[in-house]
């Protein structure tokens, strides 16, 4: 008969097989990968554990994930043409969200499929409400992760969205930057720090400006209220990088892989297409050396 020991253990492990099954449910499908005119994305995850871990990427194409049509009818019934126009907008961009947990265990995939129900549960409030993501979004995202997650975790996360005008508004909570890389110069660009406003992570403070902040309390005091940044890839064949730290901490042997290295990858292959970017970035990554943390990258291609 097996002992106690091996049927606790027999239990974990089927447990965390379910768990690892469920997780992967939550990750972006093929089909959801944003199609606009003019622009290419790419993206994906290299788990530390090889499994699923604590990064996230969620892709929001508005017109393929949502009805808009059915949605601009009722404004236009309802004589909001506010709502009208927000939506119109959205047929021609897509949001892309990349959140990075604290830690990189399977089990921190917990708090990114917190995350990913409760940001596309709100993704279509503010639809019905406004036409469009605004920032309230994240003032309540923030103030419900602070409320029900302990101290010691947090996320960080960017939210942006691309337009088929090549015009990149994100908001920042303590992420990497995005990183610009210049097709024709051949090399990632400078941004003003004033292009450059970011926050502290999710669920960290409470936000200042949110209607029950009287009914909580924060030794650290409150956030304020979150802006966004705009940027324009304005050359053909410029590209986008959103990352994750894991990449942006990447190093072997005290020499850093980014942004050098990665910057003569993106030379050789600037005139690949997103995918083959991704794909050609992901392996030189590895080959540079075994990944401490997990990674995660999003290519955005101005064709």
């Amino acid at each position: 008969m097996p002992s106690d020991t091996t049927n606790v253990v027999a239990q974990l492990s089927r447990e965390l097989a379910n768990f690892e099954d469920i997780a992967k449910y939550i990750k972006p499908a093929p089909g959801e990968v944003p199609r606009l005119q003019g622009i290419e994305v790419c993206g994906g995850s290299l788990p530390f554990n090889g499994v699923i871990g604590g990064d996230h990427l969620i892709y929001v194409d508005f017109k393929q994930r949502f009805d808009l049509d059915a949605r601009i009818e009722r404004a236009t019934n309802d004589g909001r043409q506010d709502i009208v126009e927000n939506l119109k907008r959205c047929q021609r961009m897509a949001g892309i969200a990349l959140l990075d947990v604290s830690g990189h265990h399977m089990t921190d995939a917990l708090m990114a499929a917190m995350l990913h129900q409760a940001f596309l549960l709100g993704a279509i409030y503010e639809l019905d409400l406004f036409g469009h993501i605004t920032s309230r979004l994240f003032e309540n995202l923030n103030t419900r992760f602070y409320q029900s997650s302990g101290a010691h975790k947090y996320v960080s996360m960017i939210y942006g969205e691309i337009s088929e005008e090549a015009r990149f508004r994100f908001v920042s909570a303590a992420h990497p930057f995005p990183a610009v890389f210049s097709a024709e110069h051949g090399r990632f660009m400078e941004v003003g720090e004033d292009k450059r406003v970011s926050f502290p992570p999710l669920g960290m403070l409470p936000s200042l400006d949110m209607i029950d902040r009287n009914r909580l309390s924060s030794v650290l005091g409150f956030k304020d209220h979150y802006e966004m940044n705009e940027w324009t890839l304005m050359g053909r064949g410029d590209i986008l990088l959103l990352h994750t730290d894991g990449l942006a901490e990447h190093s072997r042997e005290g020499e850093d892989y980014f942004p050098g290295r990665l910057e003569d990858v993106l030379r050789r292959v600037k005139e690949q297409s997103a995918s083959e970017i991704y794909s050609a970035i992901s392996a030189d990554l590895v080959a540079f050396g075994e990944p401490a943390d997990d990674v995660s990258f999003v290519v955005i291609k101005r064709t």
